[in-house]
């Protein structure tokens, strides 16, 4: 739809155009997307069958919403795209400060205006991706900000008396007239503050100061809050709580294939990353895995949550990895291998908040327990389980097909792999492993030969996670070597903050 011609009010009012209420008019869009088997929020994944419908259902009752839920959970982003539920044009009288509609002005400047030029009054057209407004919630905003004040330097250049309503300097509210308007991280608001939202909320009342106004609003509000903040920070007053009539629950993904869509959605890798850098399903699981784990971690706050974030900076920050090996080494093509995962570490660091057991492990041992836990569970999934093998007895256990491949580390061999080695070197070590190659090809024939060393290397450090061999990490590489051995000669030591690299961290 181009921008419409009508540039007067009695143009207007001859073209038909009839007033409609911003909630009616997202109703009245919301119920054409809807039978058009449109989805009204793309990009959204995961809440197909949770938060989307709940979301659709108070829109049609022309509801005001809060989504409840821990950060990074998209409750910003659904707001944003309500934007898409609103008409293309709108008219709006020229010049008013609160977008007043031609056919119901509401403020004096407006009222005035129409008294002076009648059906000459002119008009514009806004576009619906004006019509969205949003405010952090930070304890330093006033109810100026919000709602309005006396601004006494236009009274002086209007030369105009404090009690004349036009020297009052509407707040970010009033300006969002006929808009969606979002107040992230509602608790964070002053309880008095809070208060200033109710008439607006329930009967559209305005107060700045003396002034008896009474400017029928027409503002769809959506509110974001984190449950966290209910018992740290601040809370919702309950009176304001009650006037929002539909308050949504948000989630993270319930699923490692919802969480692989959400990553590779939003990663920002660039084309030239991607020709040289090859990511296979099995590396993207694992990041997944590493939040999936968080999530239930002992030593990382739940209430905080953990953002889908946390996988996307580390997705991105492992294809970095491997491109900056393939650089040094000059390589046109690699892969990301288990190793560089290394390199996601401090992706993983600044996405979680830890509890007091958290932080007396320290956030690097923390984060490599998350991976090492990511390797174990997907482990099984792809090769048979440590853990059920030792349980067998007998001649059960000759059947174990990791048997030689532990006999090869416990005859006194080990396997020192750099995080920069090139990758013909890297298969070439990994092919010295008895057995390695052979099993890995027992489950996997139609395996390339990437793809078989990437295999191969995963089964080392599997087989570490599962304690069946030493895995240690140290001046830049990684050693493997047998468990016994490595208790004798090395004991163990644990990982801390600022010596990291030389640590075990099964």
């Amino acid at each position: 739809m181009n921008k419409p011609t009508i540039n007067t009010l009695g143009q207007l009012k001859k073209s038909g155009y009839t007033t409609t209420s911003i909630k009616d008019e997202i109703r009245k869009n919301l119920i054409k997307k809807i039978k058009a088997k449109e989805n009204p929020f793309p990009g959204i994944l995961g809440y197909e069958d949770t938060v989307i419908p709940d979301t659709e259902r108070a829109l049609l009752s022309r509801h005001n919403i809060l989504f409840l839920g821990l950060r990074g959970q998209a409750k910003t982003r659904m707001a944003r795209q309500m934007v898409e539920l609103l008409d293309e044009y709108i008219p709006v009288i020229t010049g008013s400060e609160i977008n007043d509609d031609p056919l119901l002005p509401v403020s004096k400047y407006a009222v005035d205006l129409i008294a002076e030029k009648g059906e000459n009054t002119p008009i514009d057209w806004i576009h619906r991706s004006k019509r969205y407004g949003e405010k952090l919630a930070t304890p330093d905003v006033s109810v100026a900000d919000l709602i309005g004040d006396i601004d006494p330097i236009k009274a002086a250049n209007l030369k105009l008396s404090f009690a004349d309503e036009r020297v009052l300097h509407y707040g970010i509210i009033p300006r969002s007239n006929r808009c969606i308007f979002v107040i992230n991280e509602l608790p964070d608001l002053q309880a008095r503050i809070q208060v200033s939202l109710f008439n607006i909320l329930e009967e559209g009342d305005l107060q700045i100061r003396g002034f008896k106004l009474r400017l029928p609003l027409d503002v769809m509000f959506v509110f974001t809050a984190n449950p966290e903040d209910y018992t740290n920070r601040g809370s919702i007053v309950t009176p304001l709580k009650d006037r929002i009539e539909s308050q949504i629950l948000t989630h993270y993904p319930k699923t490692i294939e919802t969480s692989l869509a959400i990553t590779e959605q939003e990663a920002d890798i660039y084309e030239e990353q991607l020709q040289k850098v090859a990511v296979s399903d099995l590396v993207k699981r694992l990041i997944e895995q590493v939040a999936f784990e968080a999530r239930g971690s002992e030593f990382v706050d739940k209430k905080s949550g953990v953002s889908a974030r946390l996988t996307i900076a580390a997705y991105e920050n492992a294809v970095s990895s491997a491109e900056r090996r393939a650089i040094i080494n000059d390589e046109k093509h690699t892969q990301v291998w288990i190793s560089d995962l290394s390199g996601i570490i401090p992706s993983i660091t600044g996405k979680i908040e830890l509890v007091y057991e958290g932080e007396q492990e320290g956030p690097y041992q923390v984060a490599y327990n998350l991976m090492e836990k990511s390797i174990r569970s997907l482990f099984g999934a792809y090769f048979p389980n440590p853990d059920t093998l030792k349980k067998r007895k007998g001649k059960e256990q000759e059947d174990n097909p990791y048997k030689s491949i532990t006999k090869w580390f416990d005859s006194g061999n080990q396997l020192n792999t750099f995080f920069e080695t090139k990758d013909e070197d890297k298969i070439q070590l990994l092919y010295k492993v008895d057995g390695l190659h052979a099993l890995v090809k027992k489950y996997f024939k139609g395996a390339n030969e990437k793809e078989t060393a990437l295999l191969m290397e995963f089964v080392l450090h599997g087989l570490a996670a599962h304690s069946l061999i030493s895995k240690k990490v140290l001046d830049g590489q990684i050693e493997f070597k047998d468990l016994m051995g490595s208790m004798l000669n090395l004991g163990t030591q644990s990982l801390s903050d600022e010596d990291f690299n030389d640590s075990d961290f099964n």
